[in-house]
């Protein structure tokens, strides 16, 4: 039996997803569920998402690139094919190395915060790659 499911699209590409200023050289493009949020994450070379925590469970895998995490008190460098699982309200940080990184991500409940974002016009996704 099919579902009524008017509104917008239930499919999207990346490409058609505006890109989401997260921190300095860290940006997502969100996927927004009624229980979760999914985003796909650059990270410029060199960049350092500081200590923080929130009330969000985050588990994620790194498509490419290194990030060195802390979770708690413990430190980990994760490569393409790492996973993590960040309970929440436990602190962590992540930094990458000189290629950057790309990771997909899973928040629950939603990241209602990251809502009032600041929208990035035009730029492409760095994955997947296209030729």
């Amino acid at each position: 039996m099919m579902t009524d499911m008017s509104g917008p699209s239930p499919f999207a590409d990346l490409d058609g997803l505006s890109a989401q200023r997260i921190w300095e050289g860290v940006v997502g493009r969100v996927v927004e569920g009624d229980r979760v949020t999914l985003v796909v994450i650059e990270l410029d070379p060199e960049s350092l998402v500081p200590e923080h925590s929130h009330e969000n469970e985050q588990v994620g895998v790194l498509i490419n690139g290194l990030l060195e995490f802390r979770i708690g008190e413990e430190s980990r460098r994760v490569g393409p094919g790492g996973t993590w699982c960040i309970p929440a309200n436990v602190p962590h940080e992540v930094r990458t190395g000189p290629e950057g990184a790309v990771a997909v991500e899973v928040f629950a409940p939603p990241r209602a915060d990251w809502a009032a974002l600041e929208q990035l016009e035009g730029r492409s996704p760095r994955w997947p790659a296209t030729d």
